[in-house]
Formats: structure tokens, C-alpha cells, sequence
């Protein structure tokens, strides 16, 4: 090969090559362009506790609220499977990840995110005592980065106890919890409180793991009058166990939330979870597009709350039926899988 035709083809090459990046540039240029002058997508890390009705319920209200705030958001969601060392390693995540904004789905998820990030914005809900687990300052200020709903009215309990003491006067009332739960160690303190004065004992239970939970109502046989399960999210999970010991042995069942009574739960003064899963959801559209900040937005307990009663686990529990519920409660029926 002669020097010109070396020298035109290194030439040549040089061309290209340029023209290539020139064209790489362009491209970048168009797709920073499209980015910009398209709708902005939002990543909302989700963490949940455990997968059940109730928190499904809210979680499916959190993203109605944000579909109908006309956000663009890509969800990541992730469940702890009700094991509280899960909780922290899935918040960590989030922040590794840089996530707009974290949906926080019962306590221990929410003060798991709270310990991960003091930066990026935590909304919860199903939380029973926002105060108590250390996850606000205070209902009216909650602090720089987190605020949400609470799932728990704050007559809900005292209202149940004295469903219980007007029509099963005298009664012992077993309760299982997970005590490694704040929510649930907050709402059985409230239940001893409500108790006091009145015809009703307690007796009590605890357990660890949701495997734990067949055993443990099979030794309130005998012991209690009636069986009360409040917003556990560990005996929830399980809650099939209970029922199933509550029908055999004719044992009225008081649950803490309506969803419960779809599984065969016989009567609760509840609220809707979808309900506050929405609120929350609105709460963080108004974050995310910048109108409000966590530290503007109060903490909220739900806004309505009323009887609930399932007829046909009254049947099967042998709770002689009052006329007054008919015209009291609301109605709903066991849902068969």
C-alpha cells in the first residue's frame, strides 16, 4: 500500500468515527429531550409487613389515589413475610435504590424505614400508635420526613369492649398477640384499659410466628368466653386457625377489622383499609409533586368507624342473635376460596 492510499483511508476512518459519536450524541440529546418533555415518573419502594387482606386492602387504596392524581409511578414492592428482620434490609434497599418516596404498610415496616432514611419521604399506614413506636414526634407534627394514617379509630377498642360487656356480660375474653409488635402491644394496653369497670377478664396469649398461632387459641378452649383478635398482623395472617377452633367450639369471635369477618370473624367496630391506604396514597401525591412537605401534613386517624357484624359466623359460633344489631351494623358474609 502507497503512503496517499494510507493516508486517505486513516482519514477516512477518521470520518466515520466521528460522525458515529456526533450520532451517539444526537441520540443522547433526543432521549434527555423525551425525558424532559414527557410526564415524570415517579419509584415508590413499598414495604410491607405481611400479605393479607387488610394491608393488601390499604396498599390497593395507596395506588387508586395516585392513579387518580394522574402521577406516573413504577411500584417496588416487597413483603417481609412477617418476619421483623426482613424489614430493615428491604428499607436499606430502597435507599440504595433512591426511591422518590417510601409507602411504609403496618409498624415495624414503617420504623424500619424511618431507621434506614432521614431524607427520603416515608408515608405509612396500618399503624395503631404513630407516637408510641417512635415513628412521629407528636399527631400535629411528625417530623422532617414521615407522616401517614393511622388504621386504628380511637374509640375502635373502647367501643368493642363494651360490645362485649353488653352481650356476653361477665365473659373472659382471650386475646393473642405478637408482643414483639408495638401495634399490638399498644391496642391490648388500650383493651386492658377499656376493661376496667366493667363485667370482662382477660386472658392472654402471645405468640411469636404465625405458626405459633393454632396451638395457642387451641388453649383458650376452656378458658375464655369469648375470643377477641385485634390488628395483629401475625395472628391475622393466621387467622383461618382461629376461626376454625372458634366455629368448633362455639366461641363468639371479635376481630379488629371488617376484612377479618370476610374470613369468618363474627363481629368488629372496624374501619375500611382501602379507605386509608387511599388517604395515605393522597398524601403522597401531594408530596411527590412538591404542593407539601411530610412536616405540613399531620398525622390522620381514620374518619369513620361503625359495627360490623358476619351473620353466618354468628351462627356458627353460637351467639344467640340480638334485633337491635339489625338495625345497628352493617353486614357482611364469609368469602369462600
Amino acid at each position: 500500500m502507497n503512503k496517499k492510499l494510507f493516508l486517505s483511508l486513516i482519514a477516512m476512518v477518521t470520518i466515520l468515527f466521528i460522525a458515529a459519536c456526533g450520532n451517539d450524541q444526537a441520540d443522547d440529546n433526543a432521549s434527555t429531550s423525551e425525558s424532559e418533555n414527557g410526564e415524570e415518573t415517579y419509584t415508590i419502594g413499598v414495604t410491607q409487613f405481611v400479605e393479607h387482606p387488610s394491608l393488601d386492602a390499604a396498599y390497593e387504596g395507596f395506588q387508586a389515589a395516585l392513579e387518580e392524581a394522574g402521577l406516573n409511578v413504577e411500584y417496588d414492592f416487597q413483603t417481609a413475610q412477617a418476619d421483623q428482620n426482613n424489614t430493615l434490609p428491604i428499607a436499606q434497599n430502597f435507599v440504595s435504590d433512591g426511591v422518590d418516596l417510601i409507602f411504609a404498610n403496618a409498624t415495624p415496616s414503617a420504623q424500619a424505614a424511618l431507621q434506614a432514611t432521614k431524607d427520603i419521604p416515608i408515608v405509612f399506614t396500618s399503624v395503631t400508635d404513630a407516637v408510641g413506636s417512635g415513628l412521629v414526634e407528636s399527631m400535629e407534627q411528625p417530623g422532617e420526613n414521615i407522616t401517614g394514617v393511622m388504621d386504628l379509630h380511637p374509640d375502635a377498642i373502647t367501643n368493642t369492649v363494651d360490645f362485649i360487656d353488653r352481650n356476653f356480660e361477665g365473659a373472659t375474653v382471650g386475646v393473642i398477640y405478637n408482643a414483639g409488635e408495638q401495634n399490638s402491644v399498644a391496642q391490648i394496653d388500650t383493651v386492658k384499659e377499656a376493661m376496667d369497670g366493667t363485667s370482662l377478664s382477660l386472658e392472654e396469649r402471645t405468640v411469636s410466628t404465625t405458626a405459633e398461632v393454632q396451638q395457642s387459641v387451641s388453649t383458650l378452649v376452656g378458658a375464655a368466653d369469648v375470643i377477641y383478635i385485634i390488628t395483629d398482623n401475625t395472628v391475622v395472617s393466621a387467622l383461618e386457625s382461629v376461626v376454625g377452633i372458634a366455629n368448633e367450639q362455639d366461641i363468639p369471635l371479635i376481630v379488629g377489622e371488617p376484612d377479618s369477618l370476610e374470613r369468618g370473624g363474627f363481629a368488629t367496630y372496624g374501619i375500611d383499609y382501602q379507605t386509608i391506604g387511599h388517604r395515605a396514597g393522597e398524601m403522597a401525591a401531594d408530596i411527590l409533586t412538591g404542593e407539601k412537605t411530610t412536616a405540613d401534613i399531620p398525622v390522620e386517624y381514620p374518619q369513620e368507624m361503625q359495627l360490623f357484624i358476619n351473620k353466618g359466623a354468628a351462627q356458627e359460633q353460637g351467639v344467640d342473635w340480638n334485633d337491635a344489631w339489625d338495625e345497628e351494623a352493617q353486614f357482611k358474609e364469609t368469602v369462600k376460596e
